[in-house]
């Protein structure tokens, strides 16, 4: 995203258009990748709501999120496009509330990757996750990306959420 702070990142979290949905499509190519053709599509909120309740130490993918929707709402997969955007703007929304905040830092891309486009980039998230007890590893030469070490034995479990 660009000039965020010139945008009212709270009211994107509020503005649930039509969402809920699901749509059916019709790409052959996404039906084999997804697994099916029913894709469901969470509003903003939803992603927020998920990323408030992941506790001090633990952290999430969007993937799990994604697919945690998807088994709710009896979908094949959850839209990944949209996913990430609203991750994003949850994490923005909540760093310019001055309350109720969303602990977004815990919510990881795929593999573990920490997001470079939350507030401060990869380094306060990096900041963030290390003072909760993370390992930060760093990855690459020229495209260095950064990661939670052993992420996977901190993955919060979504079951545990209604």
């Amino acid at each position: 995203m660009a000039n965020e702070e010139n945008k009212d990142f709270n009211a994107m979290l509020h503005d649930s258009k039509d969402m809920p949905k699901i749509q059916t499509i019709m790409d052959a190519k996404s039906i084999e990748k997804y697994g099916g053709d029913r894709m469901y599509i969470a509003p903003p909120m939803d992603y927020d709501r998920i990323m408030k309740q992941i506790p001090r130490g633990m952290v999430i993918t969007i993937g799990k999120i994604r697919e945690h929707f998807a088994a709710l709402s009896g979908a094949d997969f959850t839209e990944p496009i949209t996913a990430g955007i609203f991750v994003s703007i949850a994490a923005w929304a909540s760093f310019q509330r001055a309350a109720d905040e969303t602990p977004y830092w815990r919510t990881l891309k795929a593999g573990g990757e920490l997001n470079a486009k939350y507030p401060g980039g990869v380094e306060a998230q990096k900041e963030k996750l290390e003072e909760e007890g993370h390992v930060i590893i760093q990855k690459g030469r020229k495209n260095i990306r950064y990661f939670v070490k052993d992420y996977e034995n901190a993955v919060f479990d979504l079951k545990e959420i209604i």
